[in-house]
């Protein structure tokens, strides 16, 4: 093997050891896991993946005619991914989020609202917007007597799918918008880099054992590269069908929007905007009126740890650490948080983004910062804009040109 990459171009050669030392470092991460975490779904993960990660090492090495990274990333995506989730699903283990979506869709079927009037435990809690428990709707159609019901009723399963396909949507929307041979020679195919992306523990870990925060990954991913190319309507939609699921995607509304004044005018982010808000209204709407109380408490004041019951999100971040120091600590990390996203809207109207490199930088920067700041948060959170900020690197770049001159669309920003 190694005389066959001898004979190779030494760029070749140079970057079939990159991907192995990727894939190694991928695996020495699964491997802690099995070893360290205390969570039964985390290890079974762990173990897999693991040998997973080790399996595509040496296949990105192996000779071959065709892209042998390529060929390390499906491995990957099959062993890390794919198969942990059907193991788990099969199973029924998976973290407690799971087990919340499933009741949530079984109390939108019975009784229109996802939320229990009086929760007794944090399990019994529902953090989730309504948009969530249309993900738990197959569990409480199909149950789960026999196998093939087990799996296919698994919201684990489904987000994994709403992830995957707005993914692959994106991804067909910008390369059909890229400028024709754009690509150097030996750079990553974007299908093989995406393959890639989703094989690594950062997306493959949660899609194994819990999935909650892919749909939204996905369709944020999917909202920004509707708007690098100018398309309003269909960006509006897909952001009212994120923020219908969790109000984390809100910041996600003020980044397309002036995305797609940079990318269309003032007039198609207008028109983004006012969909965006008129079907995220109508999804949350009637769960709102027929639950307003559980849905507060649940929704908001409890992810804010200012709830009746606890949040077992308890991360070491700035925001934790402050709201742990009493009330005046909490309304000081909630001011903080505050004041983070007013910086980040302030930038968006003195400085817009004009492309998707851009726009996702800058929601990626704004979620980040929310999640350090807020008084509860988890290292897991944190995921969704790595996710964003790798993702907008590894898709092909639409060929277009801001349509109004930077000063003049600060001016029509700041009217929008």
């Amino acid at each position: 093997m190694l005389t066959h990459l001898a004979h190779r171009a030494p760029g070749a050669v140079g970057r079939r050891w990159y991907w192995c030392a990727g894939w190694l470092a991928c695996a020495a991460w699964a491997a802690v896991f099995p070893l360290d975490s205390s969570l039964g779904p985390h290890r079974s993960w762990g173990t897999v993946a693991a040998l997973g990660y080790l399996g595509a090492a040496v296949t990105v090495l192996l000779p071959s005619r065709g892209d042998a990274r390529a060929r390390s990333a499906a491995l990957a995506l099959a062993a890390a991914a794919v198969l942990p989730l059907l193991l788990l699903a099969h199973t029924g283990a998976a973290q407690s989020e799971v087990g919340v979506i499933e009741r949530s869709g079984s109390l939108l079927l019975h009784q229109l609202s996802p939320y229990l009037d009086a929760p007794r435990t944090v399990d019994e809690v529902t953090p989730y917007l309504p948009g969530m428990a249309l993900l738990g709707l197959p569990r409480a159609l199909l149950g789960s007597r026999g196998p093939l019901a087990q799996v296919a009723g698994d919201p684990r399963l489904w987000c994994a799918a709403v992830f995957l396909a707005a993914l692959w949507a994106a991804h067909r929307l910008l390369r059909a918008a890229a400028p024709r041979g754009g690509r150097r020679r030996g750079a990553v195919p974007p299908g093989t880099a995406l393959a890639a992306l989703v094989a690594s523990p950062v997306v493959a870990l949660p899609l194994a054992v819990s999935g909650v925060d892919l749909p939204l990954t996905g369709l944020l991913c999917l909202a920004l590269a509707l708007a690098s190319v100018g398309r309003p309507g269909a960006t509006g939609l897909v952001l009212a069908a994120a923020c219908a699921m969790k109000w984390t995607c809100w910041p996600a509304v003020a980044v397309a929007v002036a995305l797609l004044a940079a990318t269309a005018g003032a007039r198609a982010a207008a028109r983004c905007l006012a969909l965006a808000l008129l079907c995220t209204t109508a999804l949350v709407l009637p769960a709102a009126l027929l639950a307003p109380g559980p849905m507060l408490d649940q929704v908001l004041a409890f992810p804010l740890g200012h709830g009746e019951l606890r949040t077992e999100a308890a991360s070491p971040f700035p925001g934790k650490l402050l709201a742990d120091l009493g009330p005046a600590g909490w309304c000081a990390a909630v001011a903080l948080l505050l004041l983070g996203g007013l910086a980040v809207a302030v930038s968006l109207v003195r400085r817009p983004p004009s492309d998707l490199v851009a726009a996702a930088d800058r929601l990626a920067l704004g979620l980040a910062t929310a999640f350090l700041l807020a008084p509860a948060g988890r290292f897991g959170y944190l995921a969704l804009p790595a996710v964003l900020a790798v993702w907008s690197r590894l898709v092909p770049r639409p060929a277009l040109e801001p349509a109004l001159p930077e000063q003049a669309l600060r001016t029509r920003l700041s009217t929008v």
